[in-house]
Protein backbone atom coordinates (compact mmCIF):
# COMPACT_ATOMS: atom_id res chain seq x y z
CA UNK A 1 0.00 0.00 0.00
CA UNK A 2 2.83 2.37 0.95
CA UNK A 3 4.56 1.64 -2.34
CA UNK A 4 1.33 2.33 -4.19
CA UNK A 5 0.75 5.59 -2.30
CA UNK A 6 4.32 6.73 -2.98
CA UNK A 7 3.89 5.96 -6.67
CA UNK A 8 0.64 7.92 -6.82
CA UNK A 9 2.27 10.82 -4.97
CA UNK A 10 5.22 10.80 -7.35
CA UNK A 11 2.92 10.89 -10.38
CA UNK A 12 0.89 13.71 -8.84
CA UNK A 13 4.05 15.70 -8.11
CA UNK A 14 5.28 15.19 -11.67
CA UNK A 15 1.95 16.40 -13.07
CA UNK A 16 2.05 19.51 -10.87
CA UNK A 17 5.65 20.24 -11.94
CA UNK A 18 4.69 19.82 -15.60
CA UNK A 19 1.73 22.19 -15.17
CA UNK A 20 3.90 24.81 -13.47
CA UNK A 21 6.55 24.51 -16.17
CA UNK A 22 3.92 24.83 -18.89
CA UNK A 23 2.48 27.95 -17.26
CA UNK A 24 5.99 29.41 -16.97
CA UNK A 25 6.59 28.65 -20.63
CA UNK A 26 3.31 30.30 -21.58
CA UNK A 27 4.22 33.32 -19.47
CA UNK A 28 7.63 33.57 -21.16
CA UNK A 29 5.94 33.47 -24.56
CA UNK A 30 3.45 36.16 -23.56
CA UNK A 31 6.04 38.56 -22.18
CA UNK A 32 8.75 37.88 -24.81
CA UNK A 33 7.49 40.54 -27.27
CA UNK A 34 7.48 43.15 -24.50
CA UNK A 35 11.05 42.31 -23.50
CA UNK A 36 12.61 41.67 -26.89
CA UNK A 37 10.68 44.28 -28.89
CA UNK A 38 9.68 46.95 -26.36
CA UNK A 39 8.73 49.48 -29.06
CA UNK A 40 6.35 46.98 -30.65
CA UNK A 41 8.73 46.40 -33.57
CA UNK A 42 11.80 44.13 -33.66
CA UNK A 43 14.76 46.37 -34.57
CA UNK A 44 17.53 44.13 -35.91
CA UNK A 45 21.04 45.58 -36.24
CA UNK A 46 22.84 44.31 -39.37
CA UNK A 47 25.92 45.29 -41.34
CA UNK A 48 26.43 44.83 -45.10
CA UNK A 49 28.78 42.83 -47.26
CA UNK A 50 28.80 39.55 -45.37
CA UNK A 51 26.56 36.46 -45.58
CA UNK A 52 26.66 36.16 -41.79
CA UNK A 53 24.58 39.37 -41.54
CA UNK A 54 23.22 40.67 -44.86
CA UNK A 55 24.89 40.32 -48.25
CA UNK A 56 23.38 43.29 -50.08
CA UNK A 57 20.57 45.39 -48.58
CA UNK A 58 19.59 46.54 -52.09
CA UNK A 59 18.59 43.05 -53.22
CA UNK A 60 14.87 42.60 -53.78
CA UNK A 61 15.01 39.53 -51.53
CA UNK A 62 17.89 40.16 -49.09
CA UNK A 63 20.09 37.22 -48.13
CA UNK A 64 22.06 36.73 -44.94
CA UNK A 65 21.86 34.51 -41.87
CA UNK A 66 21.34 37.43 -39.48
CA UNK A 67 18.68 39.01 -41.69
CA UNK A 68 16.71 35.76 -41.98
CA UNK A 69 16.94 34.84 -38.30
CA UNK A 70 15.72 38.32 -37.37
CA UNK A 71 12.78 38.00 -39.73
CA UNK A 72 11.84 34.61 -38.29
CA UNK A 73 12.18 35.88 -34.73
CA UNK A 74 9.87 38.82 -35.47
CA UNK A 75 7.34 36.45 -37.05
CA UNK A 76 7.26 34.25 -33.97
CA UNK A 77 7.00 37.22 -31.65
CA UNK A 78 4.11 38.53 -33.72
CA UNK A 79 5.65 41.97 -34.27
CA UNK A 80 6.78 43.91 -37.39
CA UNK A 81 10.37 43.42 -38.51
CA UNK A 82 12.59 46.49 -38.88
CA UNK A 83 16.11 45.53 -40.02
CA UNK A 84 18.54 48.45 -39.87
CA UNK A 85 21.77 48.14 -41.84
CA UNK A 86 24.65 50.03 -40.23
CA UNK A 87 27.76 51.01 -42.15
CA UNK A 88 30.08 48.86 -40.06
CA UNK A 89 30.09 46.32 -37.27
CA UNK A 90 31.27 48.86 -34.71
CA UNK A 91 28.06 50.82 -35.34
CA UNK A 92 26.04 47.67 -34.62
CA UNK A 93 27.77 47.32 -31.25
CA UNK A 94 27.13 50.99 -30.47
CA UNK A 95 23.43 50.68 -31.35
CA UNK A 96 23.06 47.66 -29.08
CA UNK A 97 24.87 49.39 -26.23
CA UNK A 98 22.60 52.41 -26.60
CA UNK A 99 19.49 50.21 -26.69
CA UNK A 100 18.30 51.61 -30.04
CA UNK A 101 18.52 48.13 -31.57
CA UNK A 102 16.85 45.04 -30.11
CA UNK A 103 18.85 42.14 -31.54
CA UNK A 104 22.22 41.60 -33.18
CA UNK A 105 23.68 38.51 -34.84
CA UNK A 106 27.34 38.49 -34.04
CA UNK A 107 30.33 36.78 -32.50
CA UNK A 108 29.61 36.36 -28.78
CA UNK A 109 33.07 37.50 -27.70
CA UNK A 110 33.91 38.40 -24.07
CA UNK A 111 34.19 42.09 -25.00
CA UNK A 112 30.71 42.12 -26.54
CA UNK A 113 29.22 40.53 -23.46
CA UNK A 114 29.78 43.88 -21.74
CA UNK A 115 27.01 45.38 -23.89
CA UNK A 116 24.86 42.33 -24.68
CA UNK A 117 23.47 39.11 -23.31
CA UNK A 118 23.57 36.13 -25.68
CA UNK A 119 21.66 32.95 -26.36
CA UNK A 120 23.40 29.76 -27.44
CA UNK A 121 25.59 29.78 -30.59
CA UNK A 122 23.89 29.08 -33.91
CA UNK A 123 26.92 29.42 -36.22
CA UNK A 124 30.60 28.47 -35.96
CA UNK A 125 32.98 30.24 -38.35
CA UNK A 126 36.70 29.77 -38.97
CA UNK A 127 38.96 32.81 -38.69
CA UNK A 128 41.55 33.42 -41.40
CA UNK A 129 43.53 35.88 -43.49
CA UNK A 130 43.09 37.55 -46.86
CA UNK A 131 46.39 38.03 -48.72
CA UNK A 132 47.39 39.31 -52.17
CA UNK A 133 47.16 36.73 -54.94
CA UNK A 134 50.93 37.12 -55.47
CA UNK A 135 51.77 37.10 -51.75
CA UNK A 136 54.95 35.54 -50.42
CA UNK A 137 52.99 34.56 -47.31
CA UNK A 138 52.32 30.86 -47.83
CA UNK A 139 51.05 29.77 -44.41
CA UNK A 140 49.88 31.03 -41.04
CA UNK A 141 53.42 30.66 -39.73
CA UNK A 142 54.55 33.44 -42.09
CA UNK A 143 52.10 36.05 -40.78
CA UNK A 144 53.79 37.27 -37.61
CA UNK A 145 57.00 38.69 -39.06
CA UNK A 146 58.72 42.04 -38.64
CA UNK A 147 57.64 44.49 -41.33
CA UNK A 148 54.30 42.80 -42.03
CA UNK A 149 51.19 44.98 -41.79
CA UNK A 150 48.11 42.98 -40.78
CA UNK A 151 44.72 44.66 -41.18
CA UNK A 152 41.71 44.29 -38.91
CA UNK A 153 38.42 46.17 -38.61
CA UNK A 154 38.56 48.64 -35.72
CA UNK A 155 36.55 47.35 -32.77
CA UNK A 156 36.36 43.80 -34.13
CA UNK A 157 37.14 40.56 -32.34
CA UNK A 158 40.09 40.14 -34.69
CA UNK A 159 41.55 43.45 -33.50
CA UNK A 160 41.19 42.46 -29.87
CA UNK A 161 42.81 39.06 -30.39
CA UNK A 162 45.58 39.86 -32.87
CA UNK A 163 46.70 43.04 -31.13
CA UNK A 164 47.59 40.75 -28.21
CA UNK A 165 48.91 37.70 -30.01
CA UNK A 166 50.94 39.15 -32.90
CA UNK A 167 54.37 40.07 -31.53
CA UNK A 168 56.34 41.14 -34.63
CA UNK A 169 53.75 42.23 -37.22
CA UNK A 170 52.04 45.61 -37.03
CA UNK A 171 48.24 45.59 -36.57
CA UNK A 172 46.56 48.20 -38.79
CA UNK A 173 42.93 49.30 -38.23
CA UNK A 174 40.53 49.59 -41.16
CA UNK A 175 37.01 51.02 -41.04
CA UNK A 176 35.26 48.19 -42.91
CA UNK A 177 36.01 44.72 -44.27
CA UNK A 178 35.84 46.01 -47.83
CA UNK A 179 38.34 48.76 -47.08
CA UNK A 180 40.70 46.17 -45.59
CA UNK A 181 40.44 44.02 -48.71
CA UNK A 182 41.09 47.02 -50.97
CA UNK A 183 44.23 47.84 -48.97
CA UNK A 184 45.43 44.25 -49.41
CA UNK A 185 44.84 44.40 -53.18
CA UNK A 186 46.68 47.74 -53.35
CA UNK A 187 49.69 46.29 -51.56
CA UNK A 188 49.24 48.53 -48.51
CA UNK A 189 48.52 45.58 -46.22
CA UNK A 190 50.25 42.20 -46.22
CA UNK A 191 47.12 40.47 -44.90
CA UNK A 192 43.66 41.24 -43.58
CA UNK A 193 42.08 39.20 -40.79
CA UNK A 194 38.43 38.35 -40.16
CA UNK A 195 36.14 35.32 -40.35
CA UNK A 196 36.38 33.16 -43.47
CA UNK A 197 32.73 33.63 -44.34
CA UNK A 198 33.49 37.29 -44.96
CA UNK A 199 36.84 36.57 -46.61
CA UNK A 200 35.29 34.29 -49.24
CA UNK A 201 32.78 37.03 -50.00
CA UNK A 202 35.55 39.61 -50.31
CA UNK A 203 37.60 37.68 -52.88
CA UNK A 204 34.58 37.82 -55.19
CA UNK A 205 34.40 41.60 -54.81
CA UNK A 206 38.09 42.57 -54.69
CA UNK A 207 40.22 41.02 -57.40
CA UNK A 208 43.85 40.14 -56.78
CA UNK A 209 43.20 38.63 -53.36
CA UNK A 210 43.01 35.09 -51.97
CA UNK A 211 42.21 33.34 -48.71
CA UNK A 212 45.25 31.94 -46.94
CA UNK A 213 44.94 28.22 -46.03
CA UNK A 214 44.50 27.41 -42.36
CA UNK A 215 42.68 29.02 -39.46
CA UNK A 216 43.80 30.93 -36.37
CA UNK A 217 40.58 30.63 -34.38
CA UNK A 218 36.81 30.33 -34.45
CA UNK A 219 33.89 32.71 -34.04
CA UNK A 220 30.76 31.56 -32.24
CA UNK A 221 27.86 33.63 -33.55
CA UNK A 222 24.84 34.03 -31.28
CA UNK A 223 21.79 36.26 -31.02
CA UNK A 224 22.56 39.18 -28.72
CA UNK A 225 20.11 41.43 -26.85
CA UNK A 226 20.90 44.66 -24.96
CA UNK A 227 21.84 44.53 -21.30
CA UNK A 228 18.86 44.99 -19.00
CA UNK A 229 16.67 42.59 -20.98
CA UNK A 230 18.10 39.37 -19.58
CA UNK A 231 14.58 37.99 -19.06
CA UNK A 232 14.54 37.46 -22.81
CA UNK A 233 17.56 35.15 -22.85
CA UNK A 234 15.60 31.91 -22.23
CA UNK A 235 13.30 32.73 -25.17
CA UNK A 236 16.29 33.55 -27.42
CA UNK A 237 18.02 30.34 -26.37
CA UNK A 238 14.93 28.23 -27.08
CA UNK A 239 14.40 30.02 -30.41
CA UNK A 240 18.00 29.30 -31.43
CA UNK A 241 17.72 25.62 -30.55
CA UNK A 242 14.51 25.37 -32.56
CA UNK A 243 15.77 27.07 -35.74
CA UNK A 244 18.86 24.85 -35.62
CA UNK A 245 16.73 21.71 -35.22
CA UNK A 246 14.45 22.77 -38.09
CA UNK A 247 17.40 23.41 -40.42
CA UNK A 248 16.59 27.12 -40.81
CA UNK A 249 20.17 28.19 -40.10
CA UNK A 250 21.57 25.82 -42.73
CA UNK A 251 18.98 26.96 -45.27
CA UNK A 252 19.86 30.63 -44.65
CA UNK A 253 23.56 29.78 -45.02
CA UNK A 254 22.93 28.09 -48.36
CA UNK A 255 20.87 30.99 -49.71
CA UNK A 256 23.56 33.47 -48.69
CA UNK A 257 26.38 31.35 -50.14
CA UNK A 258 28.10 31.20 -46.75
CA UNK A 259 31.45 29.32 -46.78
CA UNK A 260 33.96 28.51 -44.07
CA UNK A 261 31.22 27.95 -41.49
CA UNK A 262 28.77 25.37 -40.18
CA UNK A 263 25.68 25.40 -37.94
CA UNK A 264 26.37 24.96 -34.23
CA UNK A 265 25.40 21.63 -32.71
Amino acid sequence: MNHRLRAVAAIAAALVLHAVSARAGDADTRIAPQILAPTGTLRAALYPGTPTSIVDPKESEPRGVGFELGRELARRLGVPYAPTVYAKNADVQAAMKAGIADVAFTNASPARRDAMDFGQPYLLIELGYLVPATSQIASLADIDARGHRIGVVAGSTSEGTLSRTLKEAEVVRATTNHEGAELVAAGKLDAFATNKATLYELIEEVKGTQVLPGTWGEERHSIGIPKGREQGVPYITAFTADVLAQGLVKAAMDRAGLKGAHPAQ
